[in-house]
């Protein structure tokens, strides 16, 4: 992974988990060959362990395919919630939680 290719390393997103993509907001440029353009993505693995689904990729230069950031983003189901959570050197890191009832416990107010 390449800090030089990078503005911020691991930004923080709020809760903003990519599955695919790139945040080409973050990218300054490619350290190897110093050219700004579009970020390939790569290597793209999904799969379950544990209950948990992880996709992996790699963002690459897309003119000379050097290593930019490889992306982790994750998925499961807790109690009654789906957590979501992205690490990426790219596009930062976050986490979200979402109810699977149709009225989310935690943003409902007591009637008393």
């Amino acid at each position: 992974m390449c800090a030089g290719c990078v503005g911020t390393e691991y930004p923080e997103r709020g809760t903003t988990c990519l599955e695919g993509g790139s945040f080409l907001l973050n990218f300054v440029g490619c350290a190897q060959c110093g050219r700004r353009d579009f970020v390939l993505l790569g290597n793209r693995a999904a799969g379950l362990h544990g209950g948990e689904e992880i996709v992996t990729y790699d963002h690459l230069c897309k003119n000379c395919h050097h290593l930019i950031a490889r992306h982790e983003y994750t998925f499961s189901v807790v109690d009654d919630y789906q957590e979501y959570t992205m690490l990426c050197l790219l596009c930062g890191r976050a986490e979200d939680s979402i109810s699977i009832l149709p009225d989310d416990p935690r943003q409902m107010t007591p009637l008393f």
